[in-house]
């Protein structure tokens, strides 16, 4: 089993800096709650990196172009954070439910019950 974390974001240097910017001058329109978890403006969360780092859990993330790269058929809003297991991809968290998670620790706590 390997959780696909899918970040309402396209891979890229520019698009990259115009989402510091967006986060940085009006975060509360920022589109993606994944992105603004686990990542500060600049830099990856230091508790995210060290959950990440140090969890059992395969992870692989995603920008949402890469997604729909590798997985073309797939018709997900973003951000989410998928299951895939068998082959098979299911939701674990959809947008609405990361909307709602208000740090990083919750959103490590949510996971790890999952799990």
């Amino acid at each position: 089993m390997t959780l696909l974390f899918v970040y309402n974001a396209n891979s890229g240097k520019l698009n990259a800096l115009l989402d510091a910017g967006h986060k940085l001058l009006s975060p509360k329109t920022y589109q993606c709650n994944l992105c603004a978890l686990t990542f500060n403006t600049f830099s990856e969360n230091s508790i995210w990196t060290s959950f990440r780092e140090n969890s059992k859990i395969a992870m692989v993330f995603y920008h949402k172009d890469e997604f729909e790269a590798k997985f073309p058929k797939s018709t997900i809003p973003y951000p989410a954070i998928l299951k895939l297991e068998d082959n098979a991809l299911t939701m674990l968290f959809d947008n609405d439910h990361l909307e709602n998670i208000l740090s990083v620790e919750d959103l490590i706590t949510q996971i790890k019950s999952k799990m």
